[in-house]
């Protein structure tokens, strides 16, 4: 993870772990369908979550990271577990470099 990120999430969200709980339950709560964001808007960065195949606001914001959890997603290796699953992905496989490369866009 960049300095430059690490540095904006513990200005939006206090710690790394705050912002990884956060995202956590976003993910977890969304009913259905749906995708966990991390976006900046403006100066900030946000953690969102849309329904089905919604979009964040393109235009007033930019999406960093995203976390599908769509029951197809994860339903072989996790069967009903979304919160496993979710764990899973934020332990091991977020991609910062590719968050980063967003962030500069």
């Amino acid at each position: 993870m960049s300095e430059a990120i690490l540095n904006l999430i513990n200005t939006n969200f206090a710690s790394l772990d705050d912002f990884y709980n956060e995202l956590k339950t976003a993910a977890v709560s969304q009913f259905g369908s749906g995708w966990a964001w991390l976006i900046k808007e403006g100066d900030k960065l946000k953690i969102i979550k849309t329904a089905n195949a919604a979009l964040p606001d393109l235009k007033s914001s930019k999406p960093l990271l995203v976390i599908d959890v769509w029951e197809h997603a994860y339903y072989l290796d996790y069967q009903n577990r979304r919160l496993d699953y979710v764990e899973a992905i934020i332990r091991n496989l977020l991609n910062w470099d590719f968050a980063q490369a967003n962030l500069e866009k």
